[in-house]
């Protein structure tokens, strides 16, 4: 079987094409599971990888699409939501909020809808890499459509 034939990886793919036709998911030789691997892979800054970070906030679930060489700081979430408890999700949760495994969430077809929010500093980029459903599945996107297709709010997110 074909990672492009998994299922995570289909909804994926199917978001993509929905979205434009052009937008493919890309199956590397190497694992993506983090941004420094990714990046290795893809011959890339290591700030060019989005990291989908899921995040428990008081009763729901935001995830946060940070650049690969940048930290989500909880603080600044828990301003802009105007919360006061932000936790990142458990693999469980992940899995169930997202129909994704911790390596291959991807910003897109998500099981459960959930709030976005979008690190600002990943503007310096005219293309970003995201994770596809799986470790070694990523797509290629320019930053005003990852902000499009995911309807994120783009914030100053970062430590």
């Amino acid at each position: 079987m074909s990672l492009l034939d998994k299922e995570p990886v289909k909804r994926v793919k199917k978001t993509l094409k929905d979205f434009n036709q052009s937008l493919e998911v890309i199956v590397l030789e190497n694992s993506a599971r983090t941004a420094k691997d990714a990046a290795t892979a893809l011959g890339c800054d290591v700030g060019a990888i989005v990291k989908s970070l899921l995040f428990k906030t008081d009763d729901s679930f935001t995830l946060c699409l940070v650049a690969g060489d940048k930290m989500c700081s909880l603080n600044k979430l828990k301003k802009i939501k105007n919360i006061k408890v932000a936790l990142m999700a458990s693999p469980e949760e992940v899995k169930t909020q997202t129909g994704y495994t911790i390596g291959g969430v991807a910003p897109i077809g998500h099981l459960n809808k959930m709030e976005i929010f979008i690190d600002k500093s990943l503007e310096r980029f005219t293309d970003v890499f995201a994770a596809a459903g799986h470790p070694n599945c990523i797509f290629k996107i320019d930053f005003s459509n990852i902000q499009k297709i995911t309807n994120g709010k783009i914030e100053d997110i970062t430590e």
